[in-house]
């Protein structure tokens, strides 16, 4: 039996058929751990620093536990730490860790995106249409997507945030 279905009844995926170009940001997930080093446990009281003490636990301390992974370095106390205790620090971790940066996890996840973000050839995206995609499995600072805004505004026709079949505009280039 042969089924006649009229040109007006056919589904088409508009979507699918469209200019628009959507951008993953889940796709810059760095995913190897993120650990923070906390200078506290290196202070005497939690309040200051002994430099013998500390360059002792720098040359005792199993370094290789950090191999591959993302390190933001801190102290969560309000001790004053001289900046060579931040730099006995790094120069320790830097033949293990994959990243190292001073501040918090959020931090640390803002600059692994901000270095991954930097990378994209943003030539491509020229008087495109864009659709940055909103959700995803990995957590996406916003910050991350505040910077593919800033990179994308003076190249793309249009940005938009969420899914292509629902979007939010966000900027449209204006007509000359």
């Amino acid at each position: 039996m042969e089924t006649n279905i009229a040109s007006e009844d056919l589904i088409i995926n508009k979507v699918a058929n469209s200019s628009l170009i959507t951008i993953d940001l889940e796709q810059y997930y760095d995913h190897a751990e993120r650990v923070v080093y906390d200078l506290k446990q290196n202070l005497y009281e939690e309040l200051i620093l002994r430099e013998k003490d500390f360059r002792e636990f720098i040359k005792i301390h199993d370094w290789t536990q950090y191999q591959g992974k993302n390190v933001a370095i801190m102290c969560s106390t309000d001790a004053i730490i001289p900046v060579w205790a931040y730099m006995l620090v790094a120069s320790q971790l830097e033949p293990y860790a994959k990243k190292i940066t001073f501040g918090t996890l959020e931090e640390l996840e803002n600059l692994l995106f901000r270095e991954a973000l930097a990378s994209i050839d943003i030539e491509q995206f020229r008087d495109a249409k864009v659709v940055i995609k909103g959700c995803s499995k990995y957590p996406v600072p916003i910050a991350a997507y505040m910077q593919i805004t800033h990179l994308l505004r003076p190249l793309a026709s249009s940005i938009m945030y969420g899914e292509p079949c629902s979007t939010v505009p966000i900027y449209k280039k204006t007509k000359k």
